[in-house]
């Protein structure tokens, strides 16, 4: 007798060829985050695709960014708790990118600019649904999909949006990508800050006057291998700076130097304490000025009980699946690290394996498509049946 793992893992690999052409038509609806008409047409596809498979649908607008997309898939009539599964459409890659990277598929891989990240993922969701439809598979709860449009940008205008919708949620399943060719699933991933460091200094003749002059670039860089030396005595903070410029002509004493740092935490609970301690930056040289701006946009998704009891619920429904499930902390964030910051269970990681994200290398390997819906959708089963 075929066990219903064996079945809906057939049944699913008889859909790859058409969730390879659902991927293609997500990749070549091109969706990059800072336009919004472009990332609109994609959420337009993406309505009537739900829609279509029977998901009560709402756009949710915003003027800033694309729109968002909510798609609830209703598996009972009685009033519960939902499960939350979280994606975005939009992606890095500049409208035009499809005209030097087209979508093509070559040794069991499929490239495409926003394949891996995430709209494969996209892909994985829609089908474990209709999967877990198709086999009559009884839940206790609702699944949403929430599809928001500026993920790739810090999710400025989504993240109120998908904090609501987490607090009314019992779990969050993310499906970003996962990490590495044995995609491994994601329990923790760091928090991100953006800060600006503004320097300004004296400017004077480097030959005639030199001692007139206060450089802003000297003190810029007092104060970056300042914060390297801080970063490296802070376990699990990282800190990249990421570009800076500064003066005019190398006979000019600049007058000014801006640098731009990407800060990363392990623990929520170092946020206020690097925050701090960049705040409270002093010039070394008294006749310069120093200026910290920016802030957090993520917090860290910290490796929680409940976390990590998603994952070993995973990875014993990967067993009979022939997937050998790990977990994994990252350093790059995503929404699940709102949604975990709220105390919500959150699984990282549930889309498409490859690699390539943000590269020209971008793919995802389609074997594995039909293997990772069909996980999800026993993950989704097994939650809802509680």
């Amino acid at each position: 007798m075929n066990s219903p793992t064996d079945s809906m893992l057939r049944a699913l690999t008889r859909q790859q060829p058409a969730m390879v052409k659902m991927l293609r038509q997500l990749v070549e609806c091109e969706s990059p985050s800072t336009d919004k008409t472009a990332v609109d047409g994609l959420g337009r596809m993406m309505a009537m695709m739900l829609a279509e498979r029977g998901a009560a649908v709402r756009v949710i607008p915003s003027r800033i960014t694309g729109n968002h997309l909510r798609a609830e898939f209703r598996f009972t009539k009685k009033k519960a708790r939902q499960i939350l599964l979280l994606g975005h459409i939009d992606t890095v890659w500049e409208l035009g990118t499809l005209a030097r990277m087209p979508f093509s598929v070559r040794r069991g891989r499929a490239y495409g600019p926003g394949a891996f990240d995430m709209k494969a993922g996209i892909v994985i969701a829609i089908y474990a649904l209709e999967a877990l439809r198709h086999f009559g598979i009884p839940l206790k709860k609702n699944v949403v999909l929430l599809l928001n449009a500026d993920e790739e940008i810090g999710s400025p205008s989504s993240r109120s949006v998908t904090e609501q919708e987490a607090r009314q949620s019992d779990c969050v399943l993310v499906v970003e990508p996962p990490h590495g060719p044995s995609g491994a699933l994601k329990t923790a991933r760091k928090g991100v800050g953006e800060f600006v460091l503004t320097v300004r200094g004296r400017a004077a003749h480097a030959g005639i006057e030199p001692e007139k002059g206060a450089s802003a670039i000297i003190e810029i860089a007092r104060q970056l291998l300042y914060l390297e030396n801080v970063a490296k005595n802070s376990g699990g903070l990282t800190l990249s700076t990421g570009s800076i410029r500064g003066g005019t002509r190398s006979n000019v004493i600049p007058a000014e130097a801006v640098a731009q740092l990407d800060i990363r935490i392990l623990r929520n609970r170092d946020q206020r304490k690097i925050e701090k301690q960049l705040r409270s930056l002093r010039p070394v040289d008294p006749r310069t000025t120093l200026v910290v701006t920016g802030g957090f946009n993520r917090p860290a998704m910290e490796r929680t009980r409940q976390g990590a009891a998603l994952f070993e619920r995973a990875r014993r429904l990967a067993r009979p699946l022939g997937i050998d499930l790990k977990e994994t902390a990252v350093g790059g964030g995503s929404d699940g690290n709102f949604t975990a910051a709220l105390g919500v269970p959150t699984l990282d990681g549930l889309g498409a394996v490859g690699d390539g994200a943000h590269a020209a290398h971008e793919h995802v390997v389609i074997g594995e498509l039909p293997r990772r819906a069909a996980l999800l959708a026993h993950l989704i089963a097994s939650l809802g049946a509680e």
